[in-house]
C-alpha cells in the first residue's frame, strides 16, 4: 500500500488564472446555462425515447424495461425543467414585490 504525499499549493496566481476561465467561459446572464442544460436534458431523454419505442416496436429490440427507464427519464427530467421555470417565476415574483 502506497500513500502519495500531499502536495503543496504552487501559488495563488494559478488559483486566480482558474477563476477567470470558469467567469470567461459563463454567460453574462446568471442561469442561462442551467437552463439550456436542463432544455437539453429534455431534448436528449426525449429522443433516446423515442429511439428506444421505435426500436420495441419494430422488434429490434425486446427489452421492455429500456423503454419504462427512458420513459421515466424523460418524465424526470421534464419535471426538473417544470420545477425550475416555477422556482424562477417565484423568485422574479418576489423581487417584484418589494419596495424600494
Amino acid at each position: 500500500m502506497t500513500i502519495t504525499p500531499i502536495e503543496s499549493l504552487k501559488s495563488i496566481a494559478n488559483l486566480n488564472d482558474l477563476s477567470k476561465i470558469s467567469t470567461s467561459q459563463s454567460s453574462g446572464i446568471p442561469f442561462q446555462s442551467l437552463f439550456q442544460d436542463a432544455v437539453q436534458n429534455v431534448k436528449d431523454t426525449d429522443a433516446n425515447l423515442n429511439q428506444e419505442l421505435v426500436k420495441l416496436t419494430t422488434g429490434q429490440s425486446d427489452n421492455l424495461h429500456d423503454a419504462v427507464i427512458a420513459s421515466t427519464k424523460a418524465s424526470l427530467s421534464v419535471q426538473m425543467l417544470v420545477q425550475l421555470r416555477n422556482k424562477a417565476l417565484d423568485a422574479y415574483n418576489e423581487v417584484m414585490r418589494m419596495s424600494v
